[in-house]
């Protein structure tokens, strides 16, 4: 007669229980070494990917190549195009939509006029869309690194001025440009809301290319989604399938109509113009120069040319007193500049950017400067 099976006792099942939880596949423990080993692979894979795919992607820009509008928010792209331009350009332009060509195409540009009227140097256009100078600051110290040493036209635009609004001053929440590019906690910016949570991870995003790395392939490929929403989005699609390793070209047509200001219909504004004194977008502006002088760079200043047109005769002696400031402080830190004519009315798209003869104008008036000749002719 076979034996009946005997249950096991309750201490019996108790102990059992707490070796089925001790070794369950949802309690591994990594010893010491464990860890250590998983934080080398994990910062290898922060440090290597990036460089690989920088190496495996192709980008082969022209001489007039600008960062393509659908990219302006790439600011790792924007550190491989500094790079290139160490390698290739002799002068490097930095600065907002007026040095990016809002109205014009990439081979009309300042930038590109300097390249055809100049046979012993070339330039590059660092310019990015929608650079007010807080974004400007961060965009030169995190991703800018590269050149260092490098000839530097840096542009200032007055119209980052005109308003306490787009000073950035106003109490009231302000969704602007770049917002991860601007200082997150010091200097305080009063209408820069985001949540300390949100902020912190963009200070230390800073510091690990990873992330810049992860944003590029979630604008370039993924549709500006991260892929985890993306992978949610598209059940059916493998995102491996989008990585094509091959970047959008630059849009050859100007964004907008090549037409001027006053046939838009615009007037003369009477503008809010924030005193120099008080300028959280000039403090920023000067932060800049002075971050470029301390990497070794050679900078000229370029003043405007602003639309005066475009400006109402009661605001225009706060411009005057903008410009004037800008000169005194830039002739005491020793930085050359220059500051182009004003102007044909009907050469202006609006209060600041230039049309195709404007920036061929500007080109001219650089190139036979004195500023230029003794700054960037030696």
């Amino acid at each position: 007669m076979s034996q009946a099976h005997k249950a096991p006792s309750p201490s019996q099942s108790k102990d059992s229980g707490k070796s089925e939880d001790a070794f369950s596949s949802n309690s591994v423990r990594l010893s010491g070494r464990q860890w250590f080993a998983a934080l080398v692979v994990f910062a290898a894979f922060c440090v290597l990917v990036p460089a690989a795919w920088s190496r495996a992607e192709h980008f082969a820009p022209g001489r007039d190549y600008r960062v393509p509008y659908s990219m302006s928010d790439d600011y790792w792209h924007y550190a491989r195009l500094c790079r290139r331009a160490r390698e290739r350009e002799d002068v490097v332009l930095i600065g907002d939509s007026v040095v990016w060509g809002e109205y014009v195409s990439p081979d009309k540009t300042l930038s590109a006029h300097l390249n055809a009227l100049d046979g012993k140097r070339t330039y590059a256009n660092l310019g990015v869309d929608g650079t007010h100078p807080a974004a400007m600051l961060g965009l030169v110290r995190y991703y800018g690194r590269a050149i260092s040493g490098r000839r530097v036209l840096l542009h200032f635009n007055p119209l980052w001025m005109t308003s306490p609004r787009v000073d950035l001053q106003t109490e009231k929440e302000f969704r602007f440009n770049h917002s991860k590019l601007v200082p997150q906690f010091f200097p305080r910016i009063p209408c820069f809301k985001d949540p300390y949570p949100n902020r912190i991870g963009t200070a230390i995003g800073r510091y690990m290319p990873v992330r810049a790395w992860v944003n590029h392939v979630s604008l370039v490929y993924l549709d500006n989604s991260d892929p985890a929403s993306w992978t949610i989005n598209n059940p059916l699609t493998s995102p491996i399938g989008m990585l094509t390793m091959n970047l959008p070209e630059p849009e050859t047509a100007p964004r907008h109509e090549q037409i001027s200001w006053t046939e838009r219909g615009m007037k003369p504004s009477n503008f809010e113009w924030v005193s120099p004194e008080m300028s959280l977008q000039l403090m920023f502006f000067k932060q800049t120069a002075e971050l470029l002088l301390s990497r070794g760079n050679r900078v000229l200043v370029i003043l405007g040319p602003f639309n005066e047109h475009a400006i109402a005769a009661e605001s225009k002696a706060g411009y005057g007193r903008i410009i004037e400031g800008m000169r005194q402080w830039l002739d005491k830190k020793g930085i050359p500049s220059f500051a182009p004519p004003l102007l044909p009315s009907e050469q202006y798209g609006d209060s600041s950017h230039p049309l195709y003869e404007g920036y061929s104008i500007m080109a001219k008036g650089l190139l036979e400067s004195e500023a230029f000749r003794r700054e960037f002719q030696q």
